[in-house]
């Protein structure tokens, strides 16, 4: 077994920083796939310091930590709040601590849509920074493409293939989802300018920060899901399992900030392939994760509908 506080010693000393001077190690609730913790030093300076697992995942998990060192980079190009990278040594990974809690459902109304606004600021600033290639950074699965089509139509066969290998429950056949999801394969090709997407900003990931007196973000931590694509593929985990066009504070601060927020079919349509995409992916990462079974009721019964209303919408596509 891997001892912790020799393994955040290495992380100090890879980052050029004396070992010796660590004072304390405490685990961070919140994550479902990498062990992350708290590292305190001799000064009181803190980090967060991130492990891969060694387990098995989905096929777009591998070297997931590449991609989130890269997430991170391009936050601080932009000015955006979240970590900032200390060092990179696959499979470890140390960060600043940003202040804050995660976002929760005791905000009340009057914080909350100032907030949701400054959100949408900040995606927005998020949006501008553009890639290499499409795909995600860390080459889990193959080299960046050249063209939205051509990567998220691989990332979107491989957690099919994942559903199919793990047998995972979906509530419709593998190969009719993946029938289904090729009419909208056209809109795809609107997308032309590989743009970063975090992908996970669900309330979890979105510090809400009260140290100066005024509320505030945070930051926007774990990153590792970050694609060079669509940014509407954002817009799905601001508003899991909803519609993120009932936000108007978020749309507010996005379209403010300079961001391109138009609902046409097209763009609908790519929505529902986005959505689907993520729907799949809680849907099967259930099995390699070995969720007890309250989680795969939820899934079946929160999730698995929202899969369903993202298909049948590309399915009745004529009548967007």
């Amino acid at each position: 077994m891997v001892d912790s506080w020799e393994r955040a010693r290495q992380a100090l000393a890879s980052a050029g920083l004396p070992p010796a001077r660590l004072a304390g190690l405490q685990p961070l609730s919140g994550g479902t796939y990498n062990t992350v913790e708290e590292v305190r030093l001799t000064d009181g300076t803190r980090y967060v310091l991130k492990i891969a697992p060694t387990v098995p995942g989905l096929r777009h998990e591998r070297r997931l930590l590449v991609s989130e060192a890269d997430f991170y980079r391009a936050a601080a190009e932009v000015g955006v709040p979240a970590p900032r990278l200390v060092v990179l040594d696959d499979p470890h990974l140390l960060m600043t601590l940003c202040p804050g809690e995660p976002w929760d459902g005791s905000l009340p109304e009057a914080e909350r849509g100032p907030l949701r606004t400054e959100l949408g600021r900040q995606v927005a600033r998020l949006h501008e920074v553009t890639g290499p290639g499409f795909g995600y950074p860390s080459g889990a699965l193959g080299p960046l493409a050249a063209d939205w089509r051509t990567a998220f139509t691989a990332m979107f066969d491989a957690v099919l293939d994942d559903a199919r290998d793990y047998g995972a429950w979906l509530p419709r056949p593998a190969d009719e989802v993946a029938a289904v999801a090729r009419g909208a394969h056209d809109a795809l090709d609107e997308v032309t300018v590989p743009r970063l997407v975090h992908f996970d900003l669900w309330p979890g990931n979105i510090l809400v920060d009260r140290s100066a007196g005024e509320v505030r973000i945070g930051g926007l931590i774990d990153g590792e899901r970050m694609f060079w694509g669509d940014p509407l593929a954002d817009f799905v985990s601001l508003a899991l399992l909803g519609d993120i066009r009932a936000d108007e504070a978020f749309l507010a601060g996005y379209r403010e900030a300079g961001g391109h927020a138009v609902f046409d079919t097209p763009a609908r349509l790519r929505l529902a392939l986005y959505r689907a995409y993520l729907y799949l992916i809680m849907l099967t990462e259930t099995m390699p994760r070995a969720a007890d079974e309250e989680h795969h009721r939820w899934v079946r019964e929160a999730v698995a509908p929202e899969l369903l209303r993202a298909l049948d919408e590309i399915e009745h596509a004529g009548d967007l």
